[in-house]
């Protein structure tokens, strides 16, 4: 028999830094053949894009199997679509995976890894695949601030997504079961807190793993991808030695005031006028997440913007390619979001 084709699942809270980890992953494979699947929220697909920008292999290797690097799962968060989308996804990869090294899953910002590594119990999944090691993001800045996330009205919006979730559960019972199924843990940001704070941020993690894990610390996710592949753990088999508060819990209904708004411009911004007017936004409406692509009048490069509460970043990632449409796309997610109402105030000039 084959051996089975292992998998790291990528976990943390919104904000941690898991996309900026896989894409390092990806930028520096070391020739390791990788697959990864994207938990998007939304259907434009912006993480799955900037992942596959990474460009670390070629394009006729990467879709060889006639699957795409990036798998984006669109329907919500991926515990909550386990079922339908999850499992035909991975049959789907496992056909292939005599071309394959490793998979890479990125859970959603909240979600809790224990549910998912429990689909690798499944008949279908189980003598093909093994879940490798679970590797848990910690935002160094936002744990050393006591908030445990960057906004934490972000994830307890998001958290309402996850059935296997109690609405009134306190978010430290959240980070404690993502750190109790966790392989490795990983601090990022560490290059935002002193050496007081990080020792803080180190002691309160130990404290809350229930077994010995190594902490590791990260800026930017630049890490030797070998320190997160290849513990060889079979998490699911040993699921026993990762406590959740939510084990015996059933799942509940979700709360349809979160949305998600997708914008496709045929315009171009400045990028500091763009920036005020992202601003305004956050100011009048309940935004907890924007990310997207700009397109910036006679720049030949594409303009990342990702924000989560409060933080807002803006970067040029890449040329645009010749067949590509000159388009700002951008994707927000938060409470009762109107898009029309959105896109009428981008458009507006904002007072200085």
């Amino acid at each position: 028999m084959a051996e089975k084709l292992p998998v790291t699942i990528i976990t943390g809270f919104l904000g941690s830094g898991k996309t900026t980890l896989i894409r390092h992953v990806l930028q520096h494979n070391q020739g390791r053949r990788i697959a990864v699947l994207v938990n998007e929220f939304g259907e434009l697909g912006i993480d799955g894009d900037l992942l596959r920008d990474c460009q670390v292999c070629d394009e006729d290797d990467a879709t060889a199997s006639g699957q795409p690097q990036v798998v984006e799962l669109t329907n919500g968060c991926l515990c909550c679509t386990v079922q339908e989308e999850f499992l035909p996804t991975m049959l789907e990869l496992l056909k292939y995976r005599d071309r394959l090294d490793c998979i890479l899953i990125e859970t959603s910002g909240l979600a809790l890894p224990k549910p998912l590594v429990q689909a690798f119990r499944w008949p279908e999944i189980r003598n093909a695949a093994t879940v490798d090691g679970v590797v848990t993001v910690v935002d160094c800045e936002a744990v050393a601030a006591g908030t445990l996330a960057q906004d934490v009205a972000a994830v307890e919006a998001q958290r309402q997504q996850d059935p296997n979730l109690d609405h009134e559960t306190p978010l430290q019972e959240l980070f404690e079961d993502q750190l109790a199924c966790a392989d490795l843990v990983l601090l990022s940001k560490a290059d935002l807190v002193d050496e007081a704070a990080l020792a803080q941020v180190r002691s309160l993690v130990h404290q809350e793993l229930p077994r010995a894990v190594k902490l590791v610390t990260s800026d930017r996710g630049q890490i030797d991808p070998a320190v997160l592949l290849g513990f060889r753990a079979a998490v699911e088999d040993n699921l026993d030695t990762r406590p959740s508060h939510h084990d015996h819990e059933e799942g509940h209904e979700h709360d349809d005031d979160i949305n998600a708004v997708q914008l496709v411009l045929e315009r171009s911004f400045e990028p500091t006028e763009l920036m005020r007017q992202i601003k305004a936004l956050m100011q009048d409406m309940e935004i907890y997440r924007i990310k997207g692509f700009v397109a910036v009048p006679n720049k030949p490069m594409r303009l990342v913007v990702q924000g989560v509460g409060d933080r807002l970043e803006h970067y040029y990632d890449r040329s645009w390619n010749a067949d590509e449409p000159r388009q700002t796309r951008l994707v927000l997610i938060g409470r009762s979001l109107d898009q029309s109402r959105i896109q009428h105030q981008l458009l507006q000039p904002v007072a200085r």
